[in-house]
């Protein structure tokens, strides 16, 4: 049985997917790209860090969509249109994050959607160990 999460406080999904599904305790939430909820528009003006900021905004929200919070996260994927940004991303990253830190794979790729320079997608549980 599976659960489909949706939030407005993030982007609405710009494809045939959802922001993020449920089955059982597992929330596996699609990947998210810095636009801003409310205007569907790419935030920074090219700024790597506004963008990443946004990226985890995202999350957030729909972790918390989910009833979870970006804490709840096991795994991230990110993508990065170039690598040189990897030490930004992870400043970035450490803000949102309380150690130990989820699992987390970062991959260089040609292109993003709408042309930003991040994605993320990340995989949450929702129970107590």
């Amino acid at each position: 049985m599976k659960a489909i999460i949706h939030t407005d406080n993030a982007p609405a999904a710009i494809g045939a997917y959802s922001q993020a599904v449920r089955a059982g305790d597992t929330v596996y939430m699609s990947g998210q790209i810095p636009l801003d909820p409310a205007t569907m528009t790419v935030v920074g003006n090219g700024d790597f860090r506004a963008e990443a900021h946004q990226v985890f905004k995202n999350l957030q929200a729909v972790a918390q969509a989910a009833g979870g919070t970006l804490d709840d996260i096991v795994k991230i994927n990110a993508y990065l249109t170039d690598l040189k940004h990897f030490s930004v991303f992870n400043e970035v990253m450490a803000e949102y994050f309380n150690q130990p830190y989820p699992a987390r794979a970062a991959i260089g790729v040609a292109a993003l959607p709408k042309g930003v320079q991040v994605e993320a997608e990340a995989v949450l549980v929702l129970n107590d160990y």
